[in-house]
């Protein structure tokens, strides 16, 4: 077989995404180990691209196929929440950096004018006991506790057609997704670099003096959805883009979209910008649906076209779709493998890594040439066919 097998996305993972010093050495704090940590490391991380997280399916997966998934020796599921308890998240995180600045340097984003990052939390993983520090309370209407959950704050490279997650920040009861996103995007640029990318695009959220001034310090140009939490900002802008016919209009594929855009608003009091750049589009779908959204940008209007500022301004959905939609539906973002706190975010770790993997391994090593990229699915499937390797026939 000559396609994707288990095998040659670790030679992948090795040789071509420069990790095998992490594999080998992947910050394991166990005091006397007796299995690698690299066979528990791979277990995991072939477990995720195969859709396969549970950490009993990842012990039956490897007790079954381990020679063809390319993990050294066999080990249970308790094994790997006592290895996840004591793995230092750091080298994780180093290896998804070194992942996404190699897909730069290899020209993975030359297509794109500019490289966005966008940051944004949600929940995870409920359960009906507080069983962990990072256990957050949800209650019903009369605000009675129902239960607990877990959120986390996520980046992901976006705007460049590879969605690619480079990191993920829990906040407990205690924090907050905005304290959580500062913290992720200060660590973000400090391991990929300050020129890796030139803009972040945020929800209404992050629309506050502190995080806009932080992007700044860092580098980065921002785009913020403007909503009523600065209400003199939105509703200066309304009143102004009402009474003026829009400033272009255009189609995209099927959709009418018409936007307004202004560079001259006043800042708000804490804001040191000098001027604040607001643009509001009206996107009209074949079906009769209109979309509406303000947004504010610091990107001056002689660098950054209305047009441009819709694309970038678009990217913001990518996260939503590609990274949490995915991360949860389809790799076990919402699956409590191993409920301790440190051990959670290992594995949310992993599901970032094995997501950015599969991302750069399908779209961009096995899309060489001129055919159609594979479809996810369409790799996890060949992945599974390849763990039986075949037989010669019995002719006699």
């Amino acid at each position: 077989m000559k396609g994707p097998t288990p095998r040659r996305l670790q030679k992948y993972v090795i040789r071509c995404l420069g990790l095998r010093a992490y594999v080998q050495s992947p910050g394991d704090g166990r005091v006397q180990p007796q299995i690698p940590a690299s066979a528990l490391l791979w277990g995991l991380l072939i477990g995720q691209v195969l859709r396969d997280y549970a950490f009993h399916a990842i012990e039956a997966l490897v007790g079954w196929a381990a020679r063809t998934l390319g993990v050294s020796r066999a080990f249970g599921d308790d094994a790997l929440g006592y290895f996840t308890e004591r793995l230092d998240p750091a080298p994780t995180r180093r290896a998804l950096a070194d992942c996404v600045r190699r897909a730069k340097r290899n020209k993975a984003f030359d297509d794109s004018r500019f490289i966005g990052l966008s940051v944004d939390g949600t929940t995870v993983g409920r359960c009906s006991a507080c069983k962990c520090p990072l256990c957050r309370p949800w209650r019903d209407r009369a605000h009675h506790i129902r239960g607990y959950h877990h959120a986390l704050a996520l980046i992901s490279v976006v705007g460049t057609g590879l969605i690619l997650p480079l990191d993920v920040e829990p906040y407990g009861p205690r924090d907050s997704e905005y304290a959580a996103g500062q913290r992720l995007l200060r660590r973000t640029v400090r391991q990929v670099g300050p020129r890796f990318a030139d803009y972040v695009v945020v929800d209404a959220e992050y629309a506050r003096a502190g995080f806009l001034h932080l992007a700044g310090d860092l580098g980065l140009r921002v785009v913020a959805r403007l909503k009523a939490n600065l209400p003199e900002l939105f509703q200066a802008a309304r009143r102004r883009f009402r009474a003026q016919p829009p400033t272009a209009v255009f189609r995209q594929g099927g959709d009418r979209i018409e936007l307004w855009d202004a560079d001259d608003f006043d800042p708000w009091e804490t804001l040191r910008w000098e001027t604040v750049r607001v643009f509001f589009y009206r996107q009209r779908k074949p079906n009769g649906q209109v979309v509406e959204a303000y947004w504010l940008t610091d990107f001056p209007s002689r660098q950054v076209g209305s047009r441009t500022l819709f694309r970038l301004a678009k990217a913001r959905w990518e996260i939503e779709n590609q990274g949490f939609n995915d991360a949860k539906n389809r790799y076990g973002l919402e699956h409590l493998c191993h409920h301790e706190a440190h051990s959670l975010l290992i594995t949310w770790l992993l599901v970032a890594l094995a997501l950015t993997i599969e991302r750069l391994y399908r779209l961009r090593y096995l899309h060489r040439g001129s055919h159609h990229p594979r479809e996810a699915v369409e790799l996890v499937r060949l992945l599974w066919l390849g763990l039986s390797s075949p037989r010669a026939l019995d002719s006699s």
